[in-house]
């Protein structure tokens, strides 16, 4: 059992534009929508917040309009967002991407020197030793966030708490040896590790899937949810392991998923849920999270995700 009363990450919070026209990449004028409220974190919160879960984010909003766009859906989906800097001196940060037939897609993104690297690291939120404290590698590429996200990461370890972690292992972060090396030391203090095939080729290249996850497993980490994209997920703990088929749904908008995955896995976790049923919710959400454009507005609620699990097994019947 993994009961936690409360589900805490600290990263990048920031709004998205998303392209309609695939194959453009970002230098051709073509039309977008948005602002979508996203950041891996902020759609992983939201979502562990809509099934249940105490939750609370720490990040930082400028004192604008996609600032109260974002802070909007958060009390909407009753996200604690006491930890939330709103700067006034400094702008939402932004992302802007695109896709490509082959499922690749090109981001630019704007954080540096926004609102989402300019916030107050604020601990005395959360009881360490009573939190479930969420890691996504994608927050490790900017030195400000990585070093508060290391000091809060070696206190709730201390204090006895969990560490959950989504590797978000992407080229251009792993050639950062400073953001490879943080990332090792929470991979190790993990209880609990979500991540993609892709990562698992990045962080043990040239090594089985079976032999990366046997190396995992020998540190502190007890479970580790395996995402496959369109294929399903394997979770993997206490001497179990359980395969889900994917989902068929109308793929729009894939960023976002696995976010999407975790929230619900972790949600399910920390209020006690057997971990076949975390399992095969989180690999239910992660599919419904690809059918809306926009990253976090396919997270979905407790009787969505019932409801596609039904159909499923009404298929197999």
């Amino acid at each position: 059992m993994l009961q936690k009363s409360k589900i805490v990450i600290l990263g990048e919070i920031l709004v998205e534009f998303v392209s309609h026209k695939k194959n453009c990449g970002l230098h051709k004028i073509t039309n977008f929508s948005g602002p979508f409220p996203s950041g891996a974190p902020a759609i992983f919160i939201d979502q562990a917040s809509r099934m249940g879960a105490n939750t609370e984010i720490i990040g930082g909003i400028g004192n604008d309009g996609f600032g109260q766009c974002i802070l909007k859906r958060f009390k909407t989906n009753n996200v604690g967002t006491t930890g939330i800097t709103v700067n006034s001196n400094c702008p939402t940060g932004t992302a802007f991407v695109t896709y490509y037939d082959n499922g690749s897609r090109d981001f630019i993104f704007h954080l540096t020197n926004t609102a989402a690297d300019s916030f107050s690291l604020k601990q005395a939120l959360f009881n360490p030793s009573d939190t479930f404290l969420h890691i996504s590698g994608s927050s490790l590429g900017n030195p400000i966030m990585r070093q508060m996200i290391m000091e809060t990461v070696r206190n709730v370890d201390k204090a006895g708490g969990y560490i959950s972690c989504d590797p978000n292992a992407r080229a251009n972060l792993m050639s950062d040896d400073a953001v490879r090396s943080s990332l090792s030391e929470i991979i190790e203090r993990s209880t609990c590790l979500m991540p993609s095939t892709s990562d698992l080729e990045y962080l043990f290249p040239k090594v089985s899937e079976e032999a990366a996850i046997d190396q995992l497993l020998q540190s502190k980490t007890k479970i580790i949810a395996l995402k496959r994209g369109s294929d399903g997920s394997t979770v993997i703990g206490n001497g179990d392991r359980f395969d889900y088929e994917g989902h068929f749904v109308e793929e729009i908008d894939p960023t976002g998923a696995g976010d999407c995955f975790g929230g619900t896995f972790i949600s399910l976790l920390s209020q006690g849920a057997s971990l076949y049923d975390a399992g095969k919710q989180a690999n239910a959400a992660g599919a419904l999270s690809v059918k809306n454009r926009g990253a976090m507005e396919g997270n979905s609620s407790p009787k969505d995700i019932a409801n596609l699990i039904d159909k499923k097994n009404e298929q197999i019947a």
